[in-house]
């Protein structure tokens, strides 16, 4: 039962990082380019749902709209701010533009949130699930969660494949020339996709917030992770992303569950080193052609 509960946990917790590793993909596949402030934005979607339905006291259905919606706000001003002057001269400085940003927004937010871990209720993160008169150990949200996260993966995938609109995005990163002359706006196109990439951290911080302690700072190790996650899987593919995120979450939840926590973060990266050894373009990337 032990390994069980470790299975579904690790799924839920594989699916967070899918989601923020779906930020990345977006980016990457729109601009070339990824926000290394998902961590961030993650961190922002549970504070903002937790001060609009605990401090304010609003509807919880209204305070994950306009949580979301503020994270997507923070995507454009990432992309305006730390990543457009950069990529708009060639220049690769947006890679510590986002991290530095990043940073900036947690600090803004432990100096005015505050220090303390806060707890978000949820009805699906009360009473752990029971199959007859044994506890499985885990909550309805954690099945839920691998659900949100798969189906936003597929509504994805086939946004950018079965879309005009998505299909104009993906146009943009392998010819911007003729993207614009086809009519694409461009600067729109990376400032949408920031944006969503902003969207999928906060739906990965709503979801997980009632299961975690809501703080400045929960978003950090998250976004490291992920980021590990998008390139393990094939940064450039919705699925890879996903599928990735759930095998992290997995072998963290199995081997925590059977060697103890101390060994967690050493062998799952030592995983990860050891599988982009042996596939460079991730578990279910694909190598890039090059024309000569």
């Amino acid at each position: 039962m032990m390994l069980l509960s470790a299975w579904i946990s690790g799924l839920g917790l594989g699916s967070m990082y899918g989601l923020i590793a779906l930020g990345f993909h977006v980016t990457y596949a729109v601009s070339g380019t990824v926000n290394f402030a998902q961590g961030s934005a993650m961190m922002l979607g549970a504070v903002f749902t937790f001060w609009f339905a605990q401090t304010l006291g609003w509807p919880m259905a209204l305070a994950v709209l306009l949580a979301l919606a503020l994270c997507g706000a923070y995507g454009l001003l990432v992309e305006f701010a730390a990543v457009r002057p950069f990529a708009s001269r060639g220049s690769e400085a947006w890679l510590m533009a986002t991290v530095a940003l990043g940073m900036v927004v947690d600090n803004l937010v432990m100096f005015t949130f505050g220090k303390e871990p806060r707890s978000l209720p949820s009805p699906l993160a009360v009473t752990p699930l029971q199959v007859g008169e044994v506890g499985l150990g885990v909550y309805p949200l954690q099945l839920l969660i691998p659900l949100a996260g798969l189906a936003l993966a597929a509504v994805l995938h086939l946004v950018a494949r079965r879309t005009r609109w998505g299909i104009g995005m993906l146009a943009v990163v392998q010819n911007p020339a003729a993207a614009r002359l086809m009519g694409i706006p461009i600067r729109r196109a990376v400032a949408a996709a920031f944006a969503l990439s902003a969207v999928l951290a906060g739906v990965a911080g709503v979801l997980i917030a009632p299961l975690f302690n809501v703080q400045a700072d929960m978003g950090t190790l998250f976004g490291l992770k992920a980021f590990a996650v998008a390139i393990l899987g094939g940064i450039t593919s919705a699925w890879g992303v996903m599928g990735a995120g759930l095998l992290f979450g997995l072998a963290e939840a199995l081997i925590t569950a059977t060697l103890g926590s101390g060994y967690t973060q050493i062998l799952t990266f030592g995983l990860v080193i050891a599988v982009l050894a042996l596939r460079p373009q991730g578990l279910f990337g694909r190598a890039a052609v090059k024309k000569v």
